[in-house]
């Protein structure tokens, strides 16, 4: 139980784009007066835009994470997952990452859950395709394309070799778009000027139902990226996507079937289930709330970023999307009107004013159009690489720095081993933790609410005690017949059972995925 206290107490679920900035917010205008909790499954926070670059090696992955604690000084930072919220009680009840159970009090409620992966009922998708929302998917992506080069050059068979070169990414969105272009780059790297591997020809396709890329942004930047994917080599299909997904390909829409170890799910995101559990009224899977972020009838809580649907005052009758840029200003606006609800200022609604969008698309080559200008090549790069480094609150020079090496020095494509295909399912409600095994405690029972499969067929087992799998997320332990909990052999975007680095297993004490914390939309959008 929380500990008490005289003063107001503020909860925060969430610490992604909305509910970090919620938090820094009121850090500053509450100045001690109110005690100010965050609870999230992670102690960072994510700058999702860079994620591609992480996939394509040119940012460590702590480049890309701010610490809470150490940017949220006066901020109680909890680590867990929020399970249920009695909304008479005024309580929210969290599991911690060792499996423990605990529960939040608040004056206010501030539910910034965010999103997951979008899931599509195509067969196999869930199986054999990754999603790409957490820092473990992007690690897991950049060994798992390395380690098809370096089995590509390896094999005598023609065939094999093509498939392992031939990367597949579904939804041409910003994150689907950035992660074939850089793909892209990182794979022609990893074989230029590389004597043993002459004649590889990496091949990345971007397949998309829309018939332009980047179809919710201008046509202008549209066209800009489809020229510099097509130029750099990249196979883009259009009024495409996949049919059916199998161990060793996908089959297309169009009836091509395409050979393929690598299938990466960037469709989209869906609200966080935990909003749909508080039985209030919904809107698309996001939490309705009022122009002020508050939710009618229930004046104490407040919701922001992915998980609200928050009526947009430009276009009467429309809700905001999904994106970073809207969840970072909410996350303001809304720390703004809980000072209100406690006597300090005045309340505001949230409005907004697009300024811009970029695009990073890899090397020197970027879409932008700040203020309404379209820009493209070098100029759109350096517009877009500042952009980030003045939205992020933090890393900044460390950023820069790694960009600076990868611009004079080649890039390490080596594989940790450290994040297995089993531990990135798509269909989980913690993209930002890897899953990690556990011994049940219990005998499953009943069938996993996630697929529908019972859960001795490798679901996970239901209220499972310990390191369990967060709730909705299928497949909890390594399936039948994995010695060792590796992944079935000949997975798209798994590793093939032999010819694996070792690698370190995970700890015994490791934590459990919990469920995942606010990183609204695909992109970050070129407005702060």
């Amino acid at each position: 139980m929380s500990r008490p206290s005289s003063r107001p107490r503020i909860l925060i679920v969430g610490a992604g784009f909305a509910g970090y900035r919620t938090a820094q917010t009121l850090s500053r205008l509450a100045r001690g007066r109110a005690e100010i909790t965050l609870l999230n499954p992670t102690d960072y926070f994510l700058y999702l835009p860079l994620l591609p670059q992480v996939a394509a090696g040119i940012l460590e992955p702590r480049r890309v994470t701010v610490s809470l604690s150490g940017t949220l000084p006066h901020v109680r930072l909890v680590l867990g997952e929020a399970e249920r919220i009695d909304l008479d009680g005024r309580t929210v009840h969290y599991t911690g990452p060792e499996g423990d159970g605990g529960s939040l009090s608040y004056d206010r409620l501030v539910l910034a859950a965010g999103s997951v992966n979008k899931l599509l009922p195509i067969p196999g998708v869930a199986e054999h395709a990754h999603g790409f929302r957490g820092l473990p998917e992007a690690l897991y992506l950049r060994d798992h394309v390395t380690r098809q080069v370096e089995l590509a050059s390896a094999t005598d068979d023609p065939a094999e070799c093509s498939s392992r070169c031939t990367f597949v990414v579904v939804g041409a969105g910003y994150t689907g778009t950035e992660v074939a272009a850089h793909g892209k780059l990182f794979t022609d790297s990893q074989v230029h000027k590389h004597p043993m591997r002459t004649g590889m020809r990496p091949r990345w396709m971007l397949l998309d139902i829309a018939d332009r890329v980047l179809p919710e942004l201008d046509e202008r930047l549209s066209r800009t990226a489809d020229r510099v994917l097509r130029e750099r080599g990249v196979d883009v299909r259009m009024g495409t996507s996949v049919k059916e997904a199998k161990p060793d390909g996908v089959l297309l829409t169009d009836g091509e079937f395409v050979d393929t170890r690598t299938l990466v799910w960037c469709v989209g995101v869906r609200p966080d289930p935990l909003a749909e559990s508080l039985g209030l009224p919904m809107e698309r899977s996001r939490l309705l709330v009022d122009p002020h972020l508050q939710v009618p009838g229930r004046p104490e809580v407040f919701a922001c970023g992915d998980a609200a649907a928050v009526p947009d005052l430009e276009k009467p009758g429309q809700y905001t999307p999904m994106t970073a840029q809207h969840a970072w200003r909410q996350g303001k606006v809304c720390a703004q009107n809980i000072a209100a609800s406690l006597g300090d200022g005045e309340r505001r609604a949230y409005r907004h004013k697009d300024l811009g969008f970029v695009v990073d698309l890899g090397g020197a080559q970027a879409a932008a159009d700040p203020l309404g200008v379209p820009l493209s090549g070098p100029v759109a790069g350096l517009v877009t690489r500042g952009y980030h480094l003045a939205a992020m609150p933090g890393n900044r020079v460390r950023v820069a720095a790694d960009w600076l090496l990868d611009a004079v020095l080649p890039r390490q494509a080596v594989q940790l081993g450290l994040v297995r295909s089993w531990s990135v399912p798509l269909d989980t409600a913690s993209p930002e933790l890897a899953r990690m095994p556990g011994p049940p405690e219990r005998e499953p029972s009943g069938e996993d609410a996630g697929t529908g499969r019972p859960a001795e067929d490798g679901g996970p087992e239901k209220d499972r005690a310990g390191d369990e799998p967060a709730k909705n997320q299928p497949g909890g332990e390594p399936a039948k017949n994995q010695p060792g909990g590796e992944p079935a052999r000949n997975q798209p975007g798994g590793e093939p059972a032999k010819n694996q680095p070792s690698g370190a297993g995970p700890a015994h004490d490791a934590p459990g995925p919990v469920k995942r914390t606010d990183n609204p939309g695909d992109r970050a959008e070129g407005d702060s």
